[in-house]
């Protein structure tokens, strides 16, 4: 039987929590505090940290120069639908590896994870010459696509996990019962695994709102998200800071807000299978 750790011991622990988790979490409070600030007093030194004098300005002047809103829309067309393709393609891939395996299921699985290891300005000259023929340069169809390719392994890795948690017999069983190939897998296999399922979708919308290589590659004006947004504020005169504060925290805020209130189902599916 487990011993219950000492009061001193979960108060190291918490305390060491708490330092790690204000230690990651600082960068961003000082990128919302600073969009607060002035330019003058954005880049004072020593600087200030609550005692300025705040103001709007910065949020604005973003707004009065930026379309904030139709780059809001791109992001959100992007990351949602990049990530609705990829469980229309990852499931069933993740199905097939976890219940019906081959001798090579964990090569592929394996050469999958290793392209996420392969720099992407490796292959950004073929793409975008294949966008720029293809009529997809400049398009939320074709981030869409690439973005799609980007983290597709990653949705198969996490899904085949949770899969392989679901007893192959409750399959076996609704096979035995009539259950088609689609029923198994809509019926059976999804419910189980929604957990899973939802959390690999969080964790995906959050990779796609915040890709910046693809997106500033691939975009000029029409498509393009809020990571192109935040990198209009610098220019060749130099760093806004202030203002590139004010456009980044409007580009985080609704990934933030999005992971806060859904952190306690992010959390279950990635601890999905970690106890019997």
């Amino acid at each position: 039987m487990a011993r219950e750790a000492s009061p001193s011991r979960k108060i190291v622990t918490t305390a060491v929590a708490w330092a790690i988790g204000l230690a990651i979490f600082f960068p961003v409070l000082w990128t919302i505090l600073t969009s607060f600030k002035t330019e003058a007093e954005a880049i004072a030194s020593p600087p200030s940290f609550l005692l300025f004098d705040w103001t709007l300005e910065n949020y604005a002047e973003v707004q009065e120069r930026s379309n904030y809103l139709r780059h809001f829309w791109n992001s959100v067309v992007i990351s949602i639908g990049s990530t609705l393709l990829g469980l229309v393609v990852g499931v069933p891939a993740a199905w097939a590896m976890a219940f019906a395996p081959s001798k090579n299921t964990k090569g592929v699985l394996m050469w999958m994870l290793s392209t996420k290891m392969l720099p992407p300005v490796g292959v950004l000259v073929p793409i975008y010459l294949l966008f720029r023929d293809g009529g997809l340069l400049d398009t939320r169809i074709g981030l869409v696509m690439v973005l799609l390719l980007v983290n597709l392994p990653i949705i198969i890795w996490m899904l085949y996990t949770y899969f392989k948690e679901i007893p192959a017999d409750i399959l076996e069983a609704a096979r035995m019962d009539g259950a088609m190939l689609r029923a198994e897998i809509l019926y059976v296999l999804t419910p189980m695994a929604l957990p899973g399922i939802a959390s690999t979708m969080l964790l995906n919308v959050i990779l796609a709102w915040n890709e910046a290589f693809w997106t500033l590659n691939l975009t000029a004006a029409k498509a393009a998200p809020l990571t192109a947004f935040i990198a209009s504020y610098s220019s060749p005169e130099g760093l806004f800071y202030a203002k590139l504060s004010a456009a980044s925290t409007m580009a985080i805020a609704p990934i933030l807000v999005l992971g806060w209130f859904s952190q306690k189902q992010l959390v279950r599916g990635l601890t999905f299978g970690a106890v019997k």
